[in-house]
């Protein structure tokens, strides 16, 4: 007589290696992803345009009729465009995470013995690279039309680091959006439509004092506001201009630090438990 076995269900394979073995998967996506982003310089070429645009409108447009009691525009100005910059670039890590869902390729990733976390900081990894290319060209155009560090190069590249530090946790924002979307277009949009509050509702553009009270709190309090404030401190651009006293202010360097810390520590434990549950 035949004895007819249960049929085993198709599993995707166990990854093994611990730490180690992630974060070496960590490194094949983020590599596959620059890969793509090099063979696409239109990418790399449109995402300078915008920020390069900002910085010539608010100079040369709007900073004649923004006056800024302390400091020159310019020099106030610098620090609120690197820092949306860097926080505009979720709206992309949104839109490519997207994009590798709706054609499959996540699904790819998911039947091979590699880390179910490789594929989400993989990609946050390629785009903070992607971020401080970015800056980079910023901060030279920021040189050719009259914008100075005054604090030494160590304190420059230390508000440069806080820079990317926030662009790296506004990343897994971004990261959370894509899996949590259709389509490219809507993780573009859904990337988007929350980011305009939080950089406009800040110290980055204009001083904080015209606002109503209740809107300066939270201007205060926003985590945008802290790095913007911690890099003009960094690249002594502050000038004359009283620093509020609420915390954030008063620390800004710390509350840059925390908050970006805070940001990356929920939103990757979400983006990881999203990606799972779509997955499983």
């Amino acid at each position: 007589m035949a004895v007819i076995s249960p049929v085993a269900h198709a599993t995707a394979p166990v990854p093994q290696g611990g730490l180690r073995q992630s974060l070496h998967d960590s490194l094949v996506i983020a590599k596959r992803n620059l890969i793509r982003m090099v063979r696409t310089p239109e990418m790399i070429i449109f995402g300078l345009m915008q920020p390069v645009m900002f910085v010539l409108l608010f100079t040369y447009v709007m900073g004649g009729a923004i006056p800024v009691p302390g400091t020159d525009y310019k020099q106030f100005l610098m620090a609120g465009i690197f820092a949306q910059t860097v926080t505009f670039a979720t709206a992309g890590a949104g839109a490519g995470m997207a994009t590798d869902m709706s054609k499959g390729l996540v699904d790819r990733f998911r039947s091979l013995p590699m880390a179910r976390s490789a594929v989400l900081a993989g990609r946050t990894t390629a785009d903070l690279v992607q971020t401080a290319i970015t800056l980079f060209v910023l901060v030279v155009v920021a040189f050719a039309i009259g914008w100075r560090t005054n604090e030494g190069f160590l304190s420059a590249l230390g508000g440069v680091g806080l820079l990317l530090l926030l662009g790296f946790a506004f990343s897994w924002i971004g990261a959370l959006i894509g899996i949590s979307v259709r389509t490219p277009e809507a993780a573009t949009t859904g990337g988007l439509v929350w980011l305009f509050p939080v950089t406009f509702l800040s110290n980055a553009f204009v001083p904080v004092g015209g606002m109503p009270a209740f809107l300066q709190t939270v201007a205060y309090w926003n985590p945008f506001s802290a790095t913007v404030q911690a890099c003009r401190e960094l690249f002594g651009n502050q000038g004359s201009i009283p620093v509020a006293d609420a915390w954030p202010m008063r620390h800004a360097v710390l509350a840059s630090v925390l908050w970006s810390l805070v940001i990356i520590a929920v939103f990757a434990t979400l983006s990881v438990r999203k990606y799972r549950s779509v997955h499983n």
